[in-house]
């Protein structure tokens, strides 16, 4: 599913859920828990009630990287792109027959009459009004359906993320999820990221095999895998995401 539309669909609903799992509040509630605007993810239970912990570093976690990284979030993912391909193409057809339209009134305008052109016009954009109510639709559902599940999971995770940053010396960790200036964070070293041994981890808990690897022109699980955690500096700037 390679098709322009595609992209289109899978990129903006990633968005919504990217914005509803990436925000943590900035007061004493660890991280994992996303704060509460009205579409945002709940607190995962086990974070906010968590025993204070006396360790004294400070750690981050990407957590849309952490969920839709595990294997439990690509396979889930996987499966809701597979449900959504009727919808793909349905309206890529639709796409195609608008396109047809629009070449026609251009190559054809200078030769129809007055009537004629006006119908035309009139029925492209009466299409383009319908596709294009469709497509945000489709970019909605897509969204929700994506959404719980980054919930379903995040509900499992975040009493691991709890346990390995207590167990491991950390008294605060932030989510990376959003670059600056739209997170809090201007700069972190990915020697205490905390993303890949989390989502290893969860793996292990939750006994979910890695799904195999997508066949050539596949449609591709549009969260990227956890960073490394190698120890070179990791600017908090946009930047394309980095993959194992």
């Amino acid at each position: 599913m390679k098709s322009k539309f595609l992209r289109i669909l899978l990129a903006a609903a990633v968005m919504v859920t990217v914005s509803a799992t990436a925000q943590t509040g900035t007061s004493n509630t660890p991280a994992g828990s996303a704060a509460q605007p009205a579409n945002s993810l709940p607190s995962a239970p086990g974070m906010a009630s968590a025993a204070p912990s006396t360790g004294t570093k400070v750690g981050t976690i990407n957590i849309n990287e952490a969920i839709f990284g595990s294997n439990e979030g690509r396979k889930e993912i996987e499966a809701l792109q597979k449900k959504f391909e009727p919808k793909q193409t349905e309206l890529k057809a639709q796409n195609d027959e608008l396109d047809g339209l629009k070449k026609q009134f251009q190559t054809q305008s200078d030769k129809l009459n007055d009537d004629a052109k006006a119908s035309l016009q009139k029925q492209i954009e009466s299409k383009q009004k319908s596709f294009d109510r469709l497509v945000q639709d489709a970019q909605e559902d897509f969204g929700t359906q994506q959404q719980d599940i980054a919930k379903k999971i995040l509900q499992k995770m975040a009493p691991l993320i709890v346990k390995y940053s207590q167990e491991n010396g950390f008294g605060v960790i932030v989510d990376t999820s959003k670059p600056w200036p739209e997170s809090p964070v201007l700069w972190w070293g990915e020697a205490v990221d905390i993303t890949k041994p989390v989502v290893d981890a969860y793996n292990v808990q939750s006994g979910v095999p890695a799904p195999a690897a997508p066949t050539s022109g596949a449609a591709k699980p549009p969260a990227t895998k956890p960073t490394t955690g190698t120890t070179a500096s990791k600017p908090a700037t946009p930047a394309a995401p980095k993959s194992n």
